[in-house]
């Protein structure tokens, strides 16, 4: 039972399907049923957590800076441009920053690799379904012509969650390697979406979650591959960061992509100078966007089109929460990444935690992927990183 119920919230998260169907955008708040629909999931999880409340503390007091980056978004309402907006959305965020902690408290890795595993598979099918049956709602029509945007909104996401679900898939064929014929398939179709959603950001971190995943096992054989792996991609990494910086566009135009990013590099320009005006504070949790009037009038104007994000996850928290928060979301995602790779040799969990933990570092680069409230990418990474922050004896048995 607690594993359908935290499916279904997992899916609900997910904001496919339903989304789409009642607003027009994610941060739309047009839709009085979306928002109505959160209150049974925040009771859910609030008597979830009341079971066990001695694990629940325990989960969170090994996840401090989590804890402190939600109450700092939720207090943003007292400095916000829209204090109203802020407060509730910052309350929203807590409450999925606690069913993230409900998950880790309640799954081991290996029931909580597989239940992800399973959740993104039906997200597949489902996109599937949508695409070929509702090409009209499924299907980009007016730019991207022929991408696949499934049970989303747009064709990124698509391809972002199932990069996601690749990796999850993969993973889950470690935990269960008795079936592991069945999630390679699953891993497959899940790529093919990927592909069908021509996103180039997703499908670099298809490329980078199959060859991490193949690392692993490579590592994991002895010593010697260890050395040879670790040291060809520490230099095949500082071979790219030495070609990037030398010649950015080069490169970018070199793989087929506007050396603007589609026009997200325009928007970075201006929004970095509206970081500039409120370094310390930021404009309030999910407030920046909204305010008509506001100072995202202004970014519209100097950009000349409707910006409804900011396309980065990072200068999305400054936005909203100023500097401060953006170093407490990197200082919490470098541990975790240091802890995953402390189990590069034992457990199955590093194929799952690892690359996922990179993956959204690489997706937030031109994604609005972190911090975001009734947002399955968050739950994941706060159910992963409380995980990791777990002593290893927990990792044996289910919490439950």
């Amino acid at each position: 039972m607690e594993f359908f119920l935290a499916g279904i919230v997992l899916f609900l998260v997910s904001q496919g399907l339903l989304g789409p169907l009642l607003a027009n955008s994610p941060e739309s708040e047009e839709s009085t049923l979306l928002q109505v629909m959160w209150l049974p999931v925040y009771a859910l999880t609030i008597a979830w957590m009341a079971i066990t409340p001695a694990r629940t503390l325990d989960v969170m007091w090994r996840t401090p800076i989590i804890l402190i980056l939600s109450l700092l978004c939720f207090a943003s309402f007292l400095w916000s441009v829209d204090s109203g907006l802020s407060q509730r959305r910052g309350f929203a965020l807590i409450m999925t920053t606690l069913f993230g902690l409900l998950l880790a408290s309640r799954f081991n890795w290996r029931e909580l690799i597989t239940l992800i595993a399973v959740v993104f598979s039906v997200l597949a099918v489902m996109s599937t379904v949508m695409s070929l049956a509702f090409p009209g709602i499924a299907v980009h029509h007016d730019i991207h012509v022929g991408a696949w945007k499934g049970i989303w909104w747009e064709k990124n996401t698509l391809g972002a969650m199932m990069a996601f679900g690749t990796t999850a898939a993969l993973a889950a064929s470690v935990c269960q390697p008795r079936h592991k014929l069945i999630w390679w398939g699953l891993a497959a179709f899940q790529a093919g979406l990927v592909l069908m959603s021509t996103s180039k950001t997703a499908l670099l971190a298809l490329m980078l979650a199959i060859a991490g995943i193949a690392a692993i096992h490579l590592i994991r054989r002895g010593f010697g591959f260890s050395a040879l792996i670790l040291v060809g991609g520490g230099l095949i990494a500082f071979i790219a960061a030495m070609v990037m910086s030398i010649a950015p566009v080069a490169v970018i135009e070199a793989l087929g992509r506007d050396p603007t990013l589609t026009g997200r590099t325009d928007i970075w320009v201006v929004l970095a100078e509206q970081v500039q005006a409120r370094p310390w504070t930021g404009y309030g949790y999910g407030a920046f966007w909204d305010a008509p009037y506001g100072p995202a009038f202004w970014v519209r104007q100097r950009t000349q089109w409707p910006v409804p994000t900011a396309h980065n996850g990072w200068l999305e928290i400054a936005l909203g929460i100023g500097v401060p928060g953006i170093i407490l979301m990197a200082v919490s995602l470098l541990l975790s990444i240091i802890r995953a790779c402390g189990r590069l040799f034992r457990g199955p969990e590093v194929f799952w935690a690892l690359i996922f933990l990179i993956l959204v570092v690489l997706i937030s680069i031109s994604e609005s992927n972190l911090l975001q409230r009734n947002a399955l990418t968050w739950v994941l990474f706060v159910a992963t990183a409380a995980r990791l922050a777990l002593p290893r004896r927990y990792d044996a048995v289910s919490q439950r």
